[in-house]
């Protein structure tokens, strides 16, 4: 049976003034006069007014009684989300410059916390890849082709049983982000080349039998994959990234006059085999004197094992070339930014210790932390000790407290209130409670645009007296973020928790039915997103459906500035939603993470003003309400939940729409187009399929003298993807 509330008192106006009326004889029997023109009666009317009203507050639910409910149920708002960028320093110190984990970066008063320890020495890097050109014509170009030829000519004397030959053109990405990205992904010998430069006048002096550490910061190319590329979620643990093989060259050949590649340790790769955001840490060896640029015999300069050429002011300063490329049959793909001296950043500050309170011999005591939100961090939970006698003793924290007992030193933390709830074994009278470390932060002021980032606040991290290399300041060290600082979110708000409550008690943080993976997509970590959908049963890449045991969850980024009215998420994103997700289905569930597909259509539309409106105006607002009806993200659409996956278009439901404008009289004629992948087809209404909603490709809007031309013949076709074109540079002989 549905859930009715009660209505705990029901009377009206009308029955609270007749019983107030009712009394007067009882209280002033010389009261007679009862007419409404009785000033009397007029402040007992009132009264009843006020009465009333007093009813309806009454019988709702306050915010107060569903903050009761929140708080009995142990179920916290959301706390706020960190952004995180990628810095790129320099220094000129030969001797370099280090830097901690926790020192502090600025953007603005926005401060930024590093996520690791680095050491910035007075290098720089270019990155090449080896594309594919085609053999210079003889007769166009015969001074190039002499040269290519005797290329051919001293290769073929090296190695003389050579059968296949590969010539190619490199193509360049400059480790300030000013270049084109650069796709490696057809390079003729799989490899990213690295040209790591220094000034001949500097000798790098680090400290005796210290090694150079290198920090390598990557940002791969955005790619927006439609259906078609789409594969299955792999499961837990199945999203490591590829592993990569890095080289460096010595300054000497082998035995068969062959370059010599030394392996380099990777400390640390947080890119995930360049899949993803991140920095590699590279150990060099201890003697720097093992690195250095092979020596080419006359004619062999960039073939076969020998690094690719430069440019005669960068081949002056080239130290040593790295050579990285991926162990397994797979190919680096595109990149956007890759550069020497990175470190990554995230919007959060670690907070010292702290006295927080006394034990009051009371369970279910709360402590609040000097600092909030507090960003929760289950690899570094909060610190926590309580002074029982003389000694601190640790405590520690628990994501909830219903299993612990009175013999548990156990406590839970709300991140968002940024306070420490206490269970069944509490702190007694008098007893201190110390927080040794915790980290806050995080929201969207940390979404910072490229280049905010630019100072050094504070140096965290103590400097022992055997430290190799000097501390950083604003004099010693340029730092700056080359891209936007992303992934900040703001706290929960009471709305939107109370909204989400009933859903976490039902799934449980389990996905098994449609609302479960559409709400658990929506909570990603580190991923803002605008909707998520479930499609049961639908098989994304052949578009099947139904099919047993598959579900599909199609995601809306919150924004996208390459197309705002058409939102598409990126790899990464669909990446980030699947392994969230992938931790929370049925095993035997095949999991699909897929983008949303547009229908393209167009709209055009005649409309008689009312007069005393201006005709633009109505225009302008006919097209926003069309356009916002139209949308795929909420609050817009036709429930506020944006255009449903699979809803038909009519064009008697736009009129609708149009006509709810003020100042519009009437629709005079609107005509719907919508494109087929050929052409523009005018109908009344667009059916999509179920995992379809509409893109409006074109909005015109006219007054009803105006002949209405049909809907899309003067919008151009969609684009077809095209490889981007890079030019061969040829240089004098």
């Amino acid at each position: 049976m549905p859930l009715i509330a009660p209505v705990l008192d029901d009377r009206t106006f009308e029955q609270l003034r007749a019983e107030l009326v009712n009394r007067i004889p009882v209280y002033n029997p010389e009261w007679t006069d009862y007419n409404r023109s009785d000033p009397a009666i007029t402040l007992l009317e009132l009264f009843a007014y006020l009465g009333e009203g007093l009813q309806f507050r009454f019988n709702q639910i306050p915010e107060a009684t569903q903050l009761a409910f929140l708080k009995l149920l142990n179920i916290p708002l959301q706390p706020a989300r960190p952004a995180r960028a990628l810095l790129r320093c320099s220094t000129k110190l030969a001797a370099g410059v280090a830097l901690y984990k926790q020192d502090q970066t600025l953007a603005g008063k926005t401060p930024f916390s590093l996520l690791d320890d680095a050491q910035i020495w007075p290098l720089d890097c270019v990155s090449l890849a080896r594309l594919p050109s085609a053999m210079p014509d003889e007769q166009l170009e015969p001074e190039l082709f002499a040269a290519v030829q005797g290329t051919l000519d001293a290769v073929a004397q090296q190695q003389p049983n050579l059968s296949q030959i590969a010539t190619y053109s490199t193509a360049l990405l400059e480790a300030d982000g000013s270049s084109a990205p650069l796709d490696c992904a057809a390079s003729v010998d799989g490899c990213l080349w690295i040209a790591v430069l220094k000034d001949p006048a500097i000798s790098l002096t680090p400290a005796a039998g210290k090694a150079v550490r290198l920090n390598l910061g990557f940002v791969p190319t955005a790619i927006y994959p439609d259906l078609d590329a789409i594969s299955a979620c792999p499961g837990d643990g199945g999203l490591r990234g590829p592993s990569l093989e890095w080289r460096a060259s010595a300054p000497l050949l082998d035995a068969q006059g062959q370059p010599r590649y030394l392996p380099i340790r990777v400390l640390a790769d947080s890119t995930a085999g360049f899949t993803q955001q991140g920095v590699v840490r590279l150990d060099l060896p201890t003697l720097l004197t093992e690195l250095g640029v092979p020596p080419a015999p006359a004619g062999l300069e960039g073939s076969g094992e020998f690094p690719p050429l430069l440019d005669d002011k960068r081949a002056e300063q080239v130290w040593f070339w790295l050579r990285v490329w991926r162990s397994d049959a797979s190919r680096i793909g595109s990149i956007s930014l890759l550069s020497l001296n990175a470190v990554e950043v995230e919007q959060a500050v670690s907070a010292g210790a702290e006295i927080i309170g006394t034990g009051n011999s009371q369970p279910f005591q709360r402590m609040p932390l000097a600092r909030q939100p507090v960003l929760p961090d289950p690899l570094q939970p909060v610190q926590l000790q309580v002074r029982e006698g003389d000694t601190w003793i640790d405590w520690q924290q628990q994501a909830d407290l219903d299993a612990s007992t009175a013999n548990d030193r156990h406590f839970s933390l709300d991140a968002e209130a940024g306070s420490i709830l206490f269970g069944e074994r509490f702190p007694q009278i008098g007893e201190a409670v110390r927080v040794l470390s915790y980290r806050y932060g995080g929201g969207s002021s940390g979404n910072v645009p490229a280049g905010a980032i630019s100072k050094i606040d504070q140096l965290v991290s103590g400097l022992s007296p055997a430290a190799p290399m000097q501390r950083a300041n604003d004099s010693n060290l340029k730092l700056i973020n080359p891209l936007p600082a992303l992934g900040g979110l703001d706290s929960e708000r009471l709305e939107a928790a109370l909204a989400r409550i009933p859903g976490d008690l039902r799934r449980r943080n389990r996905c098994v039915t449609r609302d479960d993976f559409g709400e658990l997509a929506m909570m990603t970590p580190g991923v803002e997103l605008g909707r998520a959908d479930c499609l049961p049963l639908f098989h994304a890449p052949s578009r099947i459906s139904p099919r047993p045991g598959v579900v599909s969850v199609v995601i809306w980024p919150a924004r996208d500035p390459r197309h705002p009215n058409a939102p598409v998420p990126d790899s990464y994103q669909l990446k980030q939603v699947c392994q969230w997700l992938d931790t929370k289905r049925l095993i035997t569930t095949e999991l699909y993470v897929i983008p949303p597909t547009y229908r393209r259509i167009a709209i055009n539309l005649s409309v008689k003003v009312h007069p005393g409106y201006g005709l633009d105006a109505v225009r302008d607002w006919v097209e926003l309400v069309l356009r916002q009806y139209l949308a795929p993200l909420p609050p817009f659409g036709p429930e506020g939940r944006g255009w449903p996956l699979g809803r038909r278009v009519l064009d008697r439901e736009l009129e609708g729409v149009a006509m709810q404008v003020e100042g519009v009289d009437y629709v005079a004629t609107l005509r719907l187009g919508v494109w087929d992948g050929s052409g523009w087809i005018a109908s009344s209404e667009v059916n999509l399929n179920s995992w379809e909603v509409p893109e409006v490709a074109a909005l015109l809007v006219l007054d009803e003298a105006s002949a209405v031309p049909p809907a899309g013949l003067d919008v151009a076709p969609p684009a077809s993807p095209t490889a981007v074109p890079i030019p061969v540079l040829r240089g004098d002989c």
